[in-house]
């Protein structure tokens, strides 16, 4: 899976991945990691996800970062935001206010882009990417950020034989293995999913759970 696909994908307007309200399980669990208002928070793969608005109102800085500019620029146009853009070594950095979405691929991010953020929120990152490319996503954002880092995590978990990702199945197992070298993943939520989502159900799948966790370094405080 190369950028091509997801370029691609936002030129044809296939982004069912995209959602049109505010994630209920990040404005349940995200005061739980006590990050300040003010704390810069990262949003790895964001897309044109309306979660980063609600992490600006709660005074947040938003760092995303999105390899298609369309995505990017529908962002701030759908919120009605006039951003400024400037040349950054990585790709072009569009800003408005407390939130900035650097057009770039993730892996161009070294740990002087991540150095200021205290949090990270992944909720569609992680399940968008293939078995064999995970291992090389979280170790190269997770392993880079602060060591007082906390984050929430969200996943899914079906059986990934009957049906294609993305999104993909990213159960428990897995994320205690990936995360296991550099940070604790703690599994704070588990819900049954599939009957909110009739999509997936005629796709095939006969199980659906959220699972959503508290990520924190290994020995790092909070």
């Amino acid at each position: 899976m190369d950028a091509d696909f997801w370029l691609e994908r936002w030129r044809e307007g296939r982004t069912h991945f995209h959602q049109q309200r505010i994630t209920p399980l990040l404005q349940k669990y995200w005061p739980g990691l006590g990050l300040a208002p003010g704390s810069r928070v990262f949003v790895p793969l964001c897309g044109k996800s309306l979660d980063m608005m609600w992490l600006a109102g709660q005074g947040h800085e938003v760092l995303g970062v999105e390899l298609a500019e369309l995505a990017i620029e529908q962002f701030f146009a759908e919120n009605k935001l006039q951003p400024t853009v400037r040349d950054t070594p990585i790709g072009p950095s569009y800003r408005a206010g407390n939130i900035e979405l650097i057009c770039a691929d993730i892996f161009d991010m070294g740990a002087q882009d991540l150095a200021g953020c205290a949090g990270v929120y992944d909720r569609a990152a992680l399940v968008a990417l293939p078995a064999d490319m995970r291992p090389r996503y979280v170790q190269h954002v997770y392993a880079q950020l602060p060591d007082d880092y906390r984050g929430l995590l969200l996943t899914l978990d079906y059986p990934q034989e009957q049906m294609d990702g993305p999104p993909f199945s990213v159960g428990d197992e897995e994320v205690q293995a990936l995360y296991a070298g550099h940070s604790e993943a703690l599994l704070i939520d588990r819900r049954g999913i599939l009957d909110k989502e009739p999509k997936f159900a005629e796709r095939g799948l006969t199980k659906l759970d959220t699972l959503v966790y508290r990520l924190r370094r290994l020995g790092g405080a909070g």
